[in-house]
């Protein structure tokens, strides 16, 4: 499989797990993982930002495609390929621009910090 088509394969499953994400069918855990992944798919907010080089863009790079692929491990095959035809155009016209999506990622980074200042000051 070339890089075009992984690339073109993640532009159709973070759509259908997004879809998952609402389906009764879909298990519990693999919710809980799409969930995960599509907030940090949609999120402005990166766990490393892109501005530092190299790195910003590689959690980018590696990380999205490892919580797809986890993620696709607990869905049921049947189900996650009546998602995929679902969201073949889901989001053809961009992804949603949601200031929420972005909550887990400053959540992260706020207990981060928190951790860092209280070492710090012991």
């Amino acid at each position: 499989m070339t890089l075009k088509t992984r690339a073109n394969q993640l532009k159709t499953d973070i759509p259908a797990l997004f879809i998952a994400l609402k389906d009764k069918e879909t298990p519990l855990l693999a919710k809980i993982f799409a969930g995960l992944t599509v907030a940090y798919a949609l999120s402005p907010i990166d766990l490393v930002p892109d501005f530092i080089p190299v790195l910003g863009y590689l959690d980018d790079i590696i990380l999205l495609p490892l919580l797809v692929a986890l993620t696709i491990r607990f869905i049921p095959t049947e189900i996650l390929e009546k998602h995929r035809k679902a969201a073949q155009d889901l989001w053809k016209d961009g992804k949603p621009q949601k200031w929420y999506y972005a909550l887990p990622i400053i959540l992260f980074w706020a207990i981060l910090v928190l951790l860092i200042v209280k070492w710090w000051l012991e």
